[in-house]
């Protein structure tokens, strides 16, 4: 009798306050149960699933109720990219915007053998400790520290420190934008992934005194201004700036800078040519060439003046016959 009351008694009365609660809990369950609309779920599971933010929303499960609701557009995700847009959009049964991939570049080529050091730093090794002490070592108040704030945040080993400045692989970047926020001297930006012409200088002071702290900083004259057929260079603060929805690559600007501040591999640039047999000689290539570097009689197979040529595209861009290839 004593086992019964101390231990059936006490396991029937547990198992039945169990059962009671359990289904207390199931009857709440279905009735205070918040309905997940399934395109969320379906939307997350073709997410990348990074969780870095660079859509605007707190993570991908954020992002997804935001696409399922109409409020982020398909191709919201920048680490998943194109393919990633595709599914997003087929889920919503939309179709997939195009948008030009964007990558981080460092605006800055100060390396150690081109900017000078107002002192030697022995802080901590990051870049924002660096910079509350005097501004950093660099004598540019505006260039990269090279310290690695931007590496300690990268989730996909993107960045490295190369030289005393910071080196973006674009082949690696997502654009997730976290290099961006970590960065005290806004020395990291977003550019177009096919953009081939940088102003790698983030100064915004003026000639003499660029000049006496980096040897290949933006000294403000101009040349490449006046000298951009598209009207694709700008000055603003002191400093020159690619409108890069105007920029063609054609690399004019980085022939002309005085001091090496734009960026541009000229041994790469590409040139025009023309295929005979395709030609009709309508002469639109040539009319639209902003340095004359096409000629032609009418209704007669054109040529490309491969001196002149500045690689620029638009003759491929304008041809109606797909004649011109840019090689």
């Amino acid at each position: 009798m004593d086992i019964v009351n101390s231990i059936v008694y006490p396991a029937i009365t547990l198992g039945g306050l169990g059962i009671l609660f359990g289904v207390g809990l199931g009857v709440a369950s279905k009735k205070f149960a918040v309905e997940v609309d399934p395109k969320v779920e379906a939307i997350r599971s073709v997410l990348p699933g990074a969780n870095c933010g660079a859509c605007g929303y707190p993570g991908c499960d954020g992002f997804a109720a935001a696409v399922a609701a109409g409020k982020a557009p398909a191709n919201g995700c920048p680490v998943g990219g194109a393919s990633c847009a595709e599914k997003v959009a087929g889920i919503m049964g939309v179709n997939a915007q195009a948008g030009v991939k964007m990558v981080a570049r460092v605006i800055c080529n100060g390396t150690e053998c081109n900017a000078k050091e107002k002192f030697e730093y022995a802080g901590v090794k990051d870049c924002k400790a660096a910079s509350m002490v005097s501004g950093g070592s660099k004598a540019c108040q505006y260039g990269c520290l090279g310290l690695g704030s931007c590496v300690n945040v990268c989730d996909f080993d993107a960045i490295t420190i190369v030289d005393g400045i910071a080196h973006i692989d674009k082949e690696k970047c997502t654009a997730c934008g976290k290099c961006l926020k970590a960065c005290p001297k806004a020395v990291i930006e977003l550019v177009p992934y096919n953009q081939e012409v940088f102003v790698d200088c983030n100064s915004k002071q003026f000639g003499k005194d660029v000049k006496t702290k980096c040897q290949v900083g933006c000294i403000g004259c101009q040349i490449c201004v006046k000298a951009c057929p598209f009207d694709a260079m700008t000055f603003e603060d002191k400093l020159a700036k690619i409108d890069y929805d105007k920029c063609t690559n054609c690399m004019v600007c980085a022939e002309k800078c005085p001091t090496g501040a734009i960026y541009a591999q000229l041994d790469k640039r590409k040139k025009a040519e023309i295929e005979e047999d395709k030609c009709v000689g309508c002469t639109i290539c040539a009319k639209k060439c902003p340095v004359g570097a096409i000629e032609g009689e009418l209704k007669k197979a054109h040529t490309v003046d491969k001196d002149k040529c500045i690689g620029c595209g638009v003759c491929e861009e304008k041809c109606p016959k797909d004649a011109i290839n840019m090689k």
